[in-house]
């Protein structure tokens, strides 16, 4: 007897970031199953999926939101919950992939911590991960799988497309992100001009702006960067673009990981805008005037869909999405 299977699509999200999850489920038309995540009395994760999922093809969405290990072990669960209940295909999508700075050695004595977070979602039983604007593109190399890497580049530029006008130079922050921010100046028609920085040594948070390379007087300049975590970096440009006499700075990113001084210091900085996505949660509360959040829920609903139906994910950017 010959059977043909039939596949089935199911969507399940953790608890941190459910809003982002909701989202996308509303773009795929494909209703978010159960999974009935508990914490019993001493603080360890208990997941029970409401329904069979024997079979299908599933998608946990949980970005690693702070605190980031509880996200991550959240996640882990959920993986090992549904390899155990037979499903055929377990995907993670990470919006935020954790532990992503801590991608190399710079010192002696230190872990790469990104590449454990791959080996945990591997060893829980992932078969794939999808995550957006990696810190770096080695990452994707950590896990012994597919890795869809996808970028928010798309809803950033066509937010500049709306919302700029004028004499825009595109700025990159730093050495690393050159490549990308090329790529958005090409996108947009713009110059492009970098900001050589340098982190005082035994330093993690503290950055110096040392020079702009490039022409920026009288301009307004966008800073894009991959994430904002305490706003060092970004504001030190800023600070140093001015000396330079830009006279418009914008701050465009991926992740709001916004911790420790970061509102302070963007509140403070000569940033007359910041422009991030929700790959992370930014609660009403943390919402500075300044700050104006975006959605990549179409972006990362299409890469789902694109994996579910085995076609390239690489298309949906047009070959783009590389580091």
């Amino acid at each position: 007897m010959e059977m043909t299977p039939t596949r089935r699509l199911e969507l399940v999200t953790g608890r941190a970031h459910p809003a982002l999850a909701e989202e996308i489920s509303q773009y795929l038309g494909v209703p978010l199953g159960e999974t009935n995540l508990q914490e019993f009395a001493d603080s360890e994760l208990h997941c029970r999926y409401g329904s069979s999922i024997r079979g299908v093809d599933l998608f946990i969405v949980q970005t690693h939101a702070a605190p980031v290990n509880d996200s991550i072990m959240e996640m882990l669960v959920m993986i090992d919950a549904a390899k155990r209940a037979s499903a055929k295909r377990i995907t993670a999508v990470c919006p935020y992939y954790g532990y992503s700075r801590q991608d190399r050695k710079s010192t002696g004595r230190e872990p790469i911590t990104a590449k454990l977070v791959a080996d945990l979602l591997s060893a829980a039983g992932a078969d794939r991960i999808v995550s957006v604007d990696l810190h770096s593109g080695q990452i994707q190399g950590f896990f012994n799988g597919p890795f869809d890497h996808l970028v928010a580049a798309p809803v950033l530029v066509d937010y500049l497309r709306r919302h700029g006008d004028g004499d825009m130079v595109v700025i990159s922050p730093d050495a690393g992100r050159v490549k990308v921010s090329e790529r958005f100046s090409q996108q947009i028609g713009a110059d492009l001009a970098i900001v050589h920085k340098r982190r005082p040594r035994g330093s993690v948070d503290e950055v110096e702006a040392l020079e702009v390379v490039g022409n920026v007087k009288g301009r307004r300049c966008v800073i894009i960067d991959d994430q904002i975590g305490t706003a060092g970096t970004i504001c030190a440009a800023a600070e140093r673009l001015v000396e330079e006499g830009a006279t418009e700075i914008w701050a465009m990113a991926t992740h709001a990981i916004l911790a420790g001084p970061a509102l302070d210091r963007l509140k403070s900085a000569p940033i007359s805008k910041v422009v991030v996505t929700n790959t992370l949660p930014v609660p009403e509360e943390r919402r500075i005037d300044k700050l104006e959040v975006i959605s990549v829920a179409k972006l990362i609903a299409d890469a789902i869909d694109a994996v579910f139906e085995d076609t390239s994910v690489s298309e949906i950017f047009g070959g783009q999405n590389l580091l």
